[in-house]
């Protein structure tokens, strides 16, 4: 017979709550909002422009082949491909197609190529904070180095390029407890670390609230390509796939949705020619659609503005827990 005295205390634990970092509400993409995107679009979609300097000889940074000991060339000079070639490339190709980017931005470049910075600034390009290098984790620092490093990407972006960035991504997408607290508070109004919705997400703070702008860490090119070994041409398909199925979605029944795509992209990978070369089919398929008027091509930081917008006029909740 099997022994049930301690059933009632098995049930009562299998019932205690888990920890949760209490920084929204669970809320089913199914309970929605009723609004549009500008244009009336159901549909936006940004290019989330990873620009990344590493140190070399020491420190973090995705790998081409077996990790050698420090130097490590092979892997140094693979990445510093995307900065002396790749990201030019991805330029043309944007300006080709008249597609704006959210550029993702090491304050390291200002010191070793201010050149390419200063080629986004001149198209317009949002500047996102995206720390000094990702040769380093965020999340290896106490609040107060954490505090430093938020304020002096801020301050930098201002001093040499003279815009206030509005957004951050940390290095490696590396978070502390204290991350949304320290973003609010040295001025951020967004960040893309969360990746855990189709729409933006209003997070509580100690301070004032911060938007979550959804960040895809599937429709990104270092995990598909560096960690699934996905070649260029798949990964342009997986592109126009999730672009016309979230089409499709935002549109479909009688209560539309308002949804966000975001592409993630470092130069070093989809900067390479045959890569490029797909990622030019995928994006092209995302400019008709935006000719026909199925879609708001846009970034991050216009995102949050017009949520902000839609949240003073009553149209979004304004409740993030």
């Amino acid at each position: 017979m099997n022994d049930t005295r301690n059933m009632p205390a098995a049930a009562n634990r299998a019932r205690q709550l888990l920890a949760t970092h209490g920084r929204f509400a669970y809320r089913p993409i199914t309970d929605s909002d009723a609004f549009r995107w500008p244009g009336d679009a159901g549909l936006a979609v940004y290019l989330g422009f990873n620009i990344e300097h590493f140190a070399f000889g020491e420190g973090l940074g995705a790998a081409l082949g077996p990790i050698s000991p420090q130097p490590d060339v092979l892997n140094h000079s693979w990445r510093e491909y995307g900065n002396r070639v790749g990201a030019w490339r991805c330029i043309e190709l944007f300006d080709q197609l008249d597609l704006p980017a959210g550029t993702l931005i090491n304050t390291a470049l200002y010191d070793h190529c201010p050149e390419l910075i200063e080629a986004c600034v001149a198209r317009g390009d949002e500047l996102i904070g995206h720390g000094h290098t990702n040769a380093h984790r965020q999340s290896d620092l106490d609040e107060n180095g954490e505090r430093e490093l938020l304020l002096h990407c801020r301050e930098r972006i201002v001093e040499v390029s003279g815009t206030t960035p509005q957004g951050w991504l940390s290095p490696w997408i590396s978070e502390s407890h204290l991350t949304p607290d320290l973003l609010a508070e040295t001025g951020y109004r967004y960040t893309l670390n969360w990746c855990h919705d189709d729409r933006p997400v209003r997070m509580a703070t100690r301070g004032a609230p911060l938007w979550s702008i959804p960040y895809p860490q599937e429709l990104n090119d270092l995990p598909m390509m560096v960690g699934r070994h996905m070649d260029g041409r798949a990964f342009a398909d997986m592109i126009i796939d999730q672009f016309d199925e979230m089409l499709e979605q935002a549109n479909r029944g009688t209560r539309p949705q308002a949804l966000v795509m975001g592409i993630a992209l470092h130069p070093y990978l989809v900067g390479q020619p045959y890569r490029l070369r797909h990622l030019r089919r995928a994006l092209q398929h995302i400019a008709a659609a935006r000719a026909r008027g199925d879609v708001w091509i846009t970034t991050p930081g216009a995102i949050a503005n017009h949520m902000d917008e839609l949240e003073r006029d009553g149209i979004v909740r304004p409740a993030v827990a």
